[in-house]
Protein backbone atom coordinates (compact mmCIF):
# COMPACT_ATOMS: atom_id res chain seq x y z
CA UNK A 1 0.00 0.00 0.00
CA UNK A 2 1.47 3.23 -0.65
CA UNK A 3 2.12 5.38 2.01
CA UNK A 4 0.80 8.71 3.00
CA UNK A 5 2.29 12.23 1.32
CA UNK A 6 2.06 13.43 4.68
CA UNK A 7 3.63 11.57 7.79
CA UNK A 8 1.60 13.47 10.64
CA UNK A 9 2.57 13.45 14.13
CA UNK A 10 5.66 13.47 16.40
CA UNK A 11 8.85 11.96 14.82
CA UNK A 12 12.72 12.00 16.19
CA UNK A 13 14.49 12.14 13.17
CA UNK A 14 17.22 14.52 11.70
CA UNK A 15 17.20 17.23 9.81
CA UNK A 16 17.57 15.85 6.07
CA UNK A 17 14.92 13.89 6.72
CA UNK A 18 12.37 16.76 8.24
CA UNK A 19 13.77 18.80 4.79
CA UNK A 20 12.22 15.71 2.91
CA UNK A 21 9.14 15.19 4.22
CA UNK A 22 8.54 19.06 4.17
CA UNK A 23 8.90 19.10 0.59
CA UNK A 24 6.52 16.59 0.20
CA UNK A 25 4.17 18.31 2.01
CA UNK A 26 4.48 21.41 0.08
CA UNK A 27 3.53 18.91 -2.85
CA UNK A 28 7.60 18.37 -4.44
CA UNK A 29 6.61 15.60 -6.93
CA UNK A 30 10.14 15.80 -8.98
CA UNK A 31 13.59 15.77 -7.43
CA UNK A 32 17.04 15.29 -8.88
CA UNK A 33 20.81 15.21 -7.03
CA UNK A 34 23.98 13.86 -6.97
CA UNK A 35 25.35 12.10 -3.55
CA UNK A 36 27.41 14.65 -1.94
CA UNK A 37 27.64 14.85 1.87
CA UNK A 38 26.43 16.02 4.31
CA UNK A 39 22.92 16.17 1.67
CA UNK A 40 23.04 12.65 0.92
CA UNK A 41 20.53 11.53 3.23
CA UNK A 42 18.09 13.89 1.78
CA UNK A 43 18.52 12.36 -1.82
CA UNK A 44 18.11 8.97 0.00
CA UNK A 45 15.21 9.92 1.66
CA UNK A 46 13.68 11.61 -1.79
CA UNK A 47 14.49 8.21 -3.85
CA UNK A 48 12.58 6.28 -1.03
CA UNK A 49 9.51 8.35 -0.52
CA UNK A 50 8.66 10.05 -4.08
CA UNK A 51 7.89 7.25 -5.82
CA UNK A 52 5.52 6.35 -3.15
CA UNK A 53 3.24 9.65 -3.65
CA UNK A 54 3.35 9.52 -7.17
CA UNK A 55 6.49 11.55 -8.03
CA UNK A 56 9.86 11.18 -9.44
CA UNK A 57 13.50 11.13 -7.97
CA UNK A 58 16.41 11.32 -10.72
CA UNK A 59 20.13 10.20 -9.29
CA UNK A 60 22.08 12.27 -12.05
CA UNK A 61 25.39 11.33 -13.27
CA UNK A 62 26.21 15.11 -11.65
CA UNK A 63 25.04 18.37 -9.98
CA UNK A 64 25.00 20.50 -13.33
CA UNK A 65 22.49 17.71 -14.85
CA UNK A 66 20.85 17.88 -11.20
CA UNK A 67 20.23 21.30 -11.45
CA UNK A 68 19.20 21.22 -15.45
CA UNK A 69 17.04 17.88 -14.50
CA UNK A 70 14.76 20.00 -11.84
CA UNK A 71 14.71 23.09 -14.47
CA UNK A 72 13.26 21.13 -16.89
CA UNK A 73 10.56 19.62 -14.42
CA UNK A 74 9.03 22.93 -13.60
CA UNK A 75 8.32 24.33 -17.05
CA UNK A 76 6.27 20.55 -16.77
CA UNK A 77 4.23 22.17 -14.55
CA UNK A 78 6.26 20.10 -11.59
CA UNK A 79 7.07 21.13 -8.32
CA UNK A 80 10.59 20.66 -8.55
CA UNK A 81 14.00 20.67 -6.30
CA UNK A 82 17.72 19.72 -6.33
CA UNK A 83 19.72 19.23 -3.13
CA UNK A 84 23.59 19.47 -2.62
CA UNK A 85 26.33 20.92 -1.01
CA UNK A 86 28.76 23.58 -1.71
CA UNK A 87 30.64 21.99 -4.25
CA UNK A 88 27.53 21.06 -6.09
CA UNK A 89 26.23 24.73 -5.78
CA UNK A 90 29.92 26.02 -7.70
CA UNK A 91 28.97 23.47 -10.22
CA UNK A 92 25.11 24.60 -10.68
CA UNK A 93 25.91 28.40 -10.44
CA UNK A 94 25.43 28.24 -14.76
CA UNK A 95 22.08 26.58 -14.33
CA UNK A 96 21.04 29.18 -11.44
CA UNK A 97 21.54 32.07 -13.58
CA UNK A 98 19.37 29.97 -15.94
CA UNK A 99 16.55 29.88 -13.53
CA UNK A 100 16.12 33.50 -12.43
CA UNK A 101 16.85 34.77 -16.41
CA UNK A 102 13.69 32.40 -17.33
CA UNK A 103 11.88 32.78 -14.25
CA UNK A 104 11.57 28.81 -13.23
CA UNK A 105 9.95 28.11 -9.80
CA UNK A 106 13.18 26.11 -8.34
CA UNK A 107 13.96 24.65 -4.41
CA UNK A 108 17.91 24.27 -4.26
CA UNK A 109 18.81 22.81 -0.59
CA UNK A 110 22.06 23.16 -0.03
CA UNK A 111 23.32 21.38 3.26
CA UNK A 112 26.88 23.58 3.87
CA UNK A 113 29.79 22.09 4.95
CA UNK A 114 33.42 23.20 4.93
CA UNK A 115 35.30 24.70 2.52
CA UNK A 116 36.65 26.08 0.09
CA UNK A 117 37.19 23.12 -2.76
CA UNK A 118 36.70 19.65 -1.37
CA UNK A 119 37.18 20.74 1.96
CA UNK A 120 35.85 18.83 5.23
CA UNK A 121 32.66 17.16 3.91
CA UNK A 122 31.72 16.06 7.20
CA UNK A 123 31.69 19.03 9.05
CA UNK A 124 28.77 21.99 8.93
CA UNK A 125 30.21 25.48 7.63
CA UNK A 126 28.01 27.86 6.68
CA UNK A 127 30.18 28.38 3.77
CA UNK A 128 27.96 29.59 0.97
CA UNK A 129 26.10 32.47 1.96
CA UNK A 130 27.20 35.02 -0.89
CA UNK A 131 27.82 32.14 -3.43
CA UNK A 132 24.53 31.32 -3.54
CA UNK A 133 23.13 35.26 -4.26
CA UNK A 134 26.38 36.79 -5.92
CA UNK A 135 27.82 33.31 -8.00
CA UNK A 136 26.38 33.14 -11.21
CA UNK A 137 27.37 36.19 -13.48
CA UNK A 138 25.10 39.56 -14.18
CA UNK A 139 22.69 41.12 -11.84
CA UNK A 140 19.81 39.36 -10.63
CA UNK A 141 17.87 38.77 -7.11
CA UNK A 142 16.96 34.80 -5.44
CA UNK A 143 15.20 33.92 -2.25
CA UNK A 144 17.68 32.31 0.45
CA UNK A 145 15.98 30.74 3.74
CA UNK A 146 18.10 29.59 6.56
CA UNK A 147 16.53 26.68 9.22
CA UNK A 148 18.09 26.56 12.51
CA UNK A 149 16.23 22.86 13.80
CA UNK A 150 15.44 20.25 12.08
CA UNK A 151 11.71 21.43 12.70
CA UNK A 152 12.52 24.50 10.71
CA UNK A 153 13.72 22.34 7.91
CA UNK A 154 10.26 20.59 7.52
CA UNK A 155 8.70 24.49 7.91
CA UNK A 156 10.69 26.17 5.67
CA UNK A 157 10.48 23.48 3.17
CA UNK A 158 7.11 24.36 2.56
CA UNK A 159 7.90 28.04 2.52
CA UNK A 160 10.84 27.83 -0.07
CA UNK A 161 8.00 25.91 -2.56
CA UNK A 162 5.80 28.64 -2.00
CA UNK A 163 7.49 31.48 -2.45
CA UNK A 164 9.33 29.48 -5.52
CA UNK A 165 5.78 29.15 -7.00
CA UNK A 166 4.32 32.29 -5.84
CA UNK A 167 7.53 34.77 -7.29
CA UNK A 168 8.93 31.94 -10.07
CA UNK A 169 12.21 32.19 -9.24
CA UNK A 170 14.94 29.98 -7.45
CA UNK A 171 14.83 29.94 -3.65
CA UNK A 172 17.97 27.91 -1.58
CA UNK A 173 16.92 26.62 1.72
CA UNK A 174 20.75 27.37 3.29
CA UNK A 175 21.08 24.37 5.64
CA UNK A 176 24.02 23.04 7.26
CA UNK A 177 25.95 19.93 8.22
CA UNK A 178 24.91 20.64 11.93
CA UNK A 179 21.24 21.31 10.91
CA UNK A 180 20.97 18.23 8.50
CA UNK A 181 22.15 15.65 10.64
CA UNK A 182 21.04 16.90 14.59
CA UNK A 183 18.15 14.68 15.73
CA UNK A 184 15.36 16.27 17.34
CA UNK A 185 10.90 16.11 17.64
CA UNK A 186 9.40 16.82 14.01
CA UNK A 187 6.00 17.54 14.59
CA UNK A 188 4.27 17.01 11.05
CA UNK A 189 0.32 18.82 11.38
CA UNK A 190 -2.46 17.31 9.09
CA UNK A 191 -2.81 17.75 5.47
CA UNK A 192 -5.78 19.71 5.85
CA UNK A 193 -3.27 21.90 8.17
CA UNK A 194 -0.80 23.07 5.63
CA UNK A 195 -1.53 25.91 3.19
CA UNK A 196 0.33 25.46 -0.14
CA UNK A 197 0.62 28.17 -2.83
CA UNK A 198 0.57 27.16 -6.35
CA UNK A 199 2.22 29.14 -9.28
CA UNK A 200 -0.25 31.05 -11.77
CA UNK A 201 -0.63 29.31 -14.69
CA UNK A 202 -0.93 30.82 -18.70
CA UNK A 203 -4.46 30.07 -20.11
CA UNK A 204 -3.98 27.79 -23.25
CA UNK A 205 -4.12 30.13 -26.66
CA UNK A 206 -4.51 29.31 -30.37
CA UNK A 207 -1.29 31.25 -31.52
CA UNK A 208 1.68 30.37 -31.21
CA UNK A 209 2.93 33.48 -29.51
CA UNK A 210 0.29 35.26 -27.53
CA UNK A 211 1.96 37.18 -25.09
CA UNK A 212 2.69 35.52 -21.96
CA UNK A 213 4.21 38.46 -19.85
CA UNK A 214 7.65 36.69 -19.13
CA UNK A 215 8.65 40.34 -17.43
CA UNK A 216 5.91 41.56 -15.46
CA UNK A 217 7.29 42.73 -11.30
CA UNK A 218 3.87 41.72 -10.34
CA UNK A 219 4.59 38.02 -11.32
CA UNK A 220 3.39 36.68 -14.94
CA UNK A 221 1.49 33.37 -15.14
CA UNK A 222 3.78 31.22 -16.35
CA UNK A 223 3.39 28.98 -19.52
CA UNK A 224 3.94 24.78 -18.83
CA UNK A 225 4.69 22.74 -21.84
CA UNK A 226 2.11 20.35 -22.58
CA UNK A 227 -0.96 22.29 -21.94
CA UNK A 228 -1.75 24.04 -25.08
CA UNK A 229 0.55 27.57 -24.87
CA UNK A 230 3.70 27.12 -27.03
CA UNK A 231 5.75 29.45 -24.98
CA UNK A 232 9.74 30.04 -26.17
CA UNK A 233 11.91 29.43 -23.19
CA UNK A 234 15.61 31.04 -24.00
CA UNK A 235 18.45 32.58 -21.35
CA UNK A 236 19.31 35.08 -23.89
CA UNK A 237 18.07 38.70 -23.27
CA UNK A 238 14.07 38.05 -24.29
CA UNK A 239 11.52 40.47 -24.66
CA UNK A 240 7.81 40.03 -22.98
CA UNK A 241 7.04 37.49 -25.55
CA UNK A 242 9.99 35.19 -24.43
CA UNK A 243 12.07 36.34 -27.86
CA UNK A 244 15.63 36.69 -28.66
CA UNK A 245 16.10 40.44 -28.27
CA UNK A 246 19.81 41.56 -28.18
CA UNK A 247 19.71 45.14 -29.53
CA UNK A 248 17.00 47.36 -28.16
CA UNK A 249 17.92 49.21 -25.01
CA UNK A 250 14.35 49.03 -23.25
CA UNK A 251 14.45 45.40 -23.66
CA UNK A 252 17.80 44.60 -22.24
CA UNK A 253 16.67 47.03 -19.40
CA UNK A 254 13.81 45.01 -18.71
CA UNK A 255 15.36 41.63 -19.13
CA UNK A 256 17.54 42.33 -16.22
CA UNK A 257 15.36 44.83 -14.25
CA UNK A 258 11.98 43.77 -13.68
CA UNK A 259 12.68 40.03 -12.18
CA UNK A 260 14.66 41.96 -9.73
CA UNK A 261 12.12 44.11 -8.88
CA UNK A 262 9.20 41.47 -8.66
CA UNK A 263 11.26 40.74 -5.47
CA UNK A 264 12.01 43.49 -3.89
CA UNK A 265 8.76 44.95 -4.58
CA UNK A 266 7.42 42.10 -2.70
CA UNK A 267 10.30 41.56 0.15
CA UNK A 268 7.65 42.19 3.18
CA UNK A 269 6.32 38.98 2.16
CA UNK A 270 9.29 37.65 1.64
CA UNK A 271 11.55 38.65 4.60
CA UNK A 272 11.02 37.00 7.95
CA UNK A 273 12.70 37.14 11.14
CA UNK A 274 12.83 36.14 14.34
CA UNK A 275 12.97 38.88 17.31
CA UNK A 276 13.71 38.22 21.26
CA UNK A 277 14.23 40.25 23.72
CA UNK A 278 15.59 43.26 21.49
CA UNK A 279 13.05 45.97 23.15
CA UNK A 280 15.46 47.03 26.24
CA UNK A 281 19.02 45.35 24.97
CA UNK A 282 21.77 47.48 24.69
CA UNK A 283 23.69 44.55 22.93
CA UNK A 284 21.39 42.82 20.03
CA UNK A 285 22.62 39.26 18.27
CA UNK A 286 22.74 39.17 14.85
CA UNK A 287 22.99 35.68 13.71
CA UNK A 288 20.68 32.66 11.46
CA UNK A 289 21.12 29.37 10.81
CA UNK A 290 22.34 26.64 13.26
CA UNK A 291 24.97 29.19 15.18
CA UNK A 292 21.80 31.19 16.10
CA UNK A 293 20.90 28.79 18.35
CA UNK A 294 23.98 29.51 20.37
CA UNK A 295 23.12 32.91 20.52
CA UNK A 296 19.87 31.88 22.35
CA UNK A 297 21.45 30.52 24.61
CA UNK A 298 23.99 32.63 25.34
CA UNK A 299 21.34 35.73 25.62
CA UNK A 300 20.00 33.83 28.50
CA UNK A 301 23.43 33.39 30.70
CA UNK A 302 23.92 36.99 29.36
CA UNK A 303 20.21 37.61 31.10
CA UNK A 304 20.64 35.53 34.28
CA UNK A 305 23.23 38.24 34.75
CA UNK A 306 21.44 40.93 34.55
CA UNK A 307 23.31 41.75 30.87
CA UNK A 308 20.82 43.68 28.51
CA UNK A 309 20.80 41.45 25.22
CA UNK A 310 18.88 40.33 22.85
CA UNK A 311 18.99 38.56 19.64
CA UNK A 312 17.31 38.68 15.78
CA UNK A 313 17.67 36.07 13.97
CA UNK A 314 17.24 36.10 9.60
CA UNK A 315 14.96 33.07 8.91
CA UNK A 316 15.68 34.99 5.31
CA UNK A 317 18.85 36.00 4.13
CA UNK A 318 18.43 36.67 0.84
CA UNK A 319 17.09 39.32 0.23
CA UNK A 320 18.44 40.78 2.90
CA UNK A 321 16.10 42.34 5.99
CA UNK A 322 18.03 45.29 5.73
CA UNK A 323 14.97 47.40 7.44
CA UNK A 324 15.08 45.10 10.15
CA UNK A 325 18.71 45.18 10.79
CA UNK A 326 18.81 49.04 10.55
CA UNK A 327 15.73 49.11 13.14
CA UNK A 328 18.13 46.61 15.34
CA UNK A 329 20.92 49.45 14.93
CA UNK A 330 18.13 51.92 16.59
CA UNK A 331 17.68 49.94 19.64
CA UNK A 332 20.89 48.64 20.62
CA UNK A 333 24.34 50.79 20.71
CA UNK A 334 26.07 47.17 19.86
CA UNK A 335 25.82 44.71 17.52
CA UNK A 336 27.29 40.85 17.96
CA UNK A 337 27.42 39.62 14.40
CA UNK A 338 27.52 35.64 15.13
CA UNK A 339 28.41 33.60 12.14
CA UNK A 340 29.55 29.89 11.38
CA UNK A 341 31.95 31.09 9.01
CA UNK A 342 34.69 33.92 8.79
CA UNK A 343 31.92 37.04 7.95
CA UNK A 344 30.40 36.35 4.92
CA UNK A 345 27.29 38.45 5.95
CA UNK A 346 29.35 40.97 7.80
CA UNK A 347 29.88 43.30 4.74
CA UNK A 348 26.18 43.46 4.00
CA UNK A 349 25.22 43.81 7.93
CA UNK A 350 27.45 46.77 8.29
CA UNK A 351 26.26 48.36 4.97
CA UNK A 352 22.19 48.47 6.65
CA UNK A 353 23.59 49.78 9.92
CA UNK A 354 25.35 53.17 8.11
CA UNK A 355 26.97 53.95 11.74
CA UNK A 356 23.75 53.68 13.26
CA UNK A 357 25.11 50.86 15.93
CA UNK A 358 28.97 49.65 16.90
CA UNK A 359 29.36 46.64 14.58
CA UNK A 360 31.13 43.36 16.53
CA UNK A 361 31.65 40.24 14.76
CA UNK A 362 32.67 36.35 16.42
CA UNK A 363 33.17 33.67 13.89
CA UNK A 364 33.85 30.21 15.60
CA UNK A 365 37.32 30.46 17.49
CA UNK A 366 38.61 27.30 15.46
CA UNK A 367 36.76 27.06 12.16
CA UNK A 368 34.38 23.57 11.88
CA UNK A 369 33.54 24.06 15.60
CA UNK A 370 30.61 25.81 16.27
CA UNK A 371 30.21 28.70 19.05
CA UNK A 372 29.91 27.73 22.61
CA UNK A 373 27.13 29.94 24.45
CA UNK A 374 29.58 30.31 26.91
CA UNK A 375 32.62 32.15 24.70
CA UNK A 376 29.74 34.17 23.26
CA UNK A 377 29.03 35.63 26.44
CA UNK A 378 32.72 36.35 27.43
CA UNK A 379 32.84 38.52 24.35
CA UNK A 380 29.33 40.86 25.62
CA UNK A 381 30.88 41.02 28.52
CA UNK A 382 33.51 42.31 27.57
CA UNK A 383 32.11 44.47 24.75
CA UNK A 384 29.27 46.08 27.66
CA UNK A 385 32.00 46.76 30.50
Amino acid sequence: MPKPRVLTGNHFQIGNWACTEGALAAGCDFAAGYPITPASEVANFLAARLPEVGGVFIQSEDEISACCSAIGASWAGRRAMTVTSGPGISLMQESIGFAAATETPLVIVDVQRFGPSTGVPSVGLTADMVQVARGSHGDYQIIALAPNTPQAMFDIMIRAFDLAETYRTPVFVMADGFAGHMRERVSIPEAAALKVRGRKIAAPAATVLERTDFLDENVAPMPVFGLGLRAHVTSSCHDAHGMRNLSDPEVMHSYVTVPIKKILSHRDDIVRVEETRTDDAELIIISYGTVARCGIAALELARAENLPVGQLRLETCWPLPDREIEAAARKAAHLLVLENNMGQMLPYIRACVNGAAVVHFMGPEHLGQIQEPDAIVRVIREILS
